[in-house]
């Protein structure tokens, strides 16, 4: 079976400053899937240059594989402190180790946590009727259990 660890570290080879590798798995049977990201966006070429490099870099005389190499689609949920921080000011959905659901924008991100700022309708004392109330709400990573960005069309 082929190493994973060889893997990114030759996925890591080929990365500019700006791209990033999200994650590399290898089945058993060396199916192998790489998704990679990047600050400013990644092309289709530039995925297909990273595919090209890794198929150089193996030799499917001594094993044998299928490759996979993808950018993080936008339904993917974030797996790394860089894609919360490349998409801070967009609006992301966040759900929480306790069950609670949050949608609102991404406003920071750092290695501790986030903060999203997440309006809601409510009546505020004295008022009959609901009024839009924001509030910024700190998450610590560790009460993530999944977060994604907000598709809108």
């Amino acid at each position: 079976m082929i190493d994973k660890v060889l893997i990114a570290g030759i996925v890591n080879e080929k990365l500019t400053e700006d791209q990033f590798l999200v994650e590399v798995t290898v089945s058993s049977s060396n199916v192998i899937h790489v998704m990679v990201d990047s600050d400013s966006g990644i092309s289709i070429n530039q995925i297909v240059e990273i595919s090209r490099f890794i198929e150089e870099k193996l030799d499917r005389e001594v094993e044998d594989f299928e490759l996979s190499v993808f950018s993080a689609g936008l339904s993917e949920p974030f797996s790394l402190v860089r894609q919360y921080k490349k998409n801070i000011g967009t609006e992301i959905e966040v759900l929480l180790t306790n069950g609670q659901k949050h949608m609102g924008m991404l406003t920071k991100a750092d290695d501790q946590g986030i903060d999203l700022e997440v309006t809601t309708k409510e009546k505020s004392e004295g008022s009959k009727k609901k009024e839009l109330i924001t509030r910024l709400h700190p998450i610590d990573y560790s009460e993530i259990k999944e977060a994604k960005k907000i598709l809108k069309f």
